[in-house]
């Protein structure tokens, strides 16, 4: 591994230990076992680096929750509600057991609004991630729309759901709950 790979992979290490406003170039390259010249040179300053760093990842996360998606076996018979709660038990399994994933993904939203590279990027997975999840429960994309909102609806549970096992795994929502909020949510708009 070359010195930007080994800055890259000691920037993340020190995004999920320390969080952005708290490491400092020499903490990256104690992480990295580089010097501090070699963060000039490769991505000319320490918030560079550690953008870089959100952004792959956020990458590696959205390659994670892509991955839990397209794992479930089809089961014949299988209700829309049952698909839905098979789905978010896996999505939930894999937030679950990646630490890492979680926090840099909370620390990427909290740098959004502030660092360009970070917010491009998480749009541009946004849009992916929106299609994927809207697409994963509903079987047209046709309608450029539905599929927006569908999406979106679902990329907020997402979020919701990594945000909450961030600060308070022991209260965070499993698949199964979840899916039991839908068909409350499902029965109370039937009913009324």
């Amino acid at each position: 591994m070359g010195h930007r790979e080994e800055l890259l992979a000691g920037a993340q290490e020190c995004l999920h230990d320390k969080g952005w406003g708290r490491t400092s170039a020499r903490d990256v390259v104690a992480a990295s076992g580089t010097n501090l010249a070699s963060i000039g040179y490769h991505f000319g300053s320490k918030d560079a680096l550690l953008a870089a760093a959100l952004v792959a990842s956020t990458a590696a996360c959205a390659a994670a929750v892509d991955q839990a998606l397209t794992d479930a076996p089809a089961v014949a018979g299988a209700g829309p509600l049952d698909r839905f709660e098979r789905t978010w038990e896996r999505v939930v399994e894999r937030v679950a057991r990646d630490e890492r994933m979680t926090t840099a993904t909370v620390e990427a939203l909290a740098q959004a609004p502030r660092v360009p590279q970070v917010r491009s990027a998480l749009a541009a997975a946004a849009d992916l991630t929106r299609e994927d999840l809207a697409l994963t429960f509903h079987a047209s994309g046709d309608d450029e729309e539905r599929t927006r909102v569908l999406g979106a609806f679902y990329q907020s549970l997402l979020l919701g759901t990594l945000v909450q096992w961030a600060v308070d795994p022991a209260a965070a929502p499993t698949g199964r709950d979840l899916a039991e909020a839908l068909r409350v949510i499902v029965a109370d708009a039937g009913g009324g």
